[in-house]
């Protein structure tokens, strides 16, 4: 019996699209506005965190399109935006993303996951 929740298996286009972007890219940041331009804070703190660590990330603005905003809180099963996901893996949205970075976890990730940082 399949214990998994039927949203993820129903046919969507949004957790489609979501499932596409999270495969092409090692790290995705769903988050408000764009790497440059942040629209909250929460997602100019990530943002922050991965240009600091020198990570190349895809930042797709959720602001954009109403149905990607609602759907990646659905896909996560995570009330918030930003998110980050490293190689498929949802890891979590500013708060942890920062206390993963001052805990010297999210580095770890990172190098585990073979993705280059420019930090030592």
């Amino acid at each position: 019996m399949n214990m998994e929740a039927p949203a993820k298996d129903a046919k969507n286009p949004v957790f489609d699209r979501i499932k596409q972007e999270i495969t092409d890219n090692a790290v995705v940041l769903f988050m408000k506005g764009v790497p440059a331009f942040p629209q909250c804070g929460f997602s100019a703190a990530v943002v922050h965190v991965l240009g600091t660590l020198g990570v190349k990330y895809k930042g797709i603005d959720v602001l954009t399109d109403p149905q990607l905003r609602q759907g990646i809180k659905e896909f996560s099963d995570w009330p918030t935006i930003p998110q980050l996901y490293i190689k498929g893996e949802f890891i979590g949205g500013a708060d942890i993303v920062k206390e993963m970075t001052q805990a010297g976890e999210l580095q770890a990730l990172l190098k585990e996951k073979g993705i280059a940082t420019t930090a030592a």
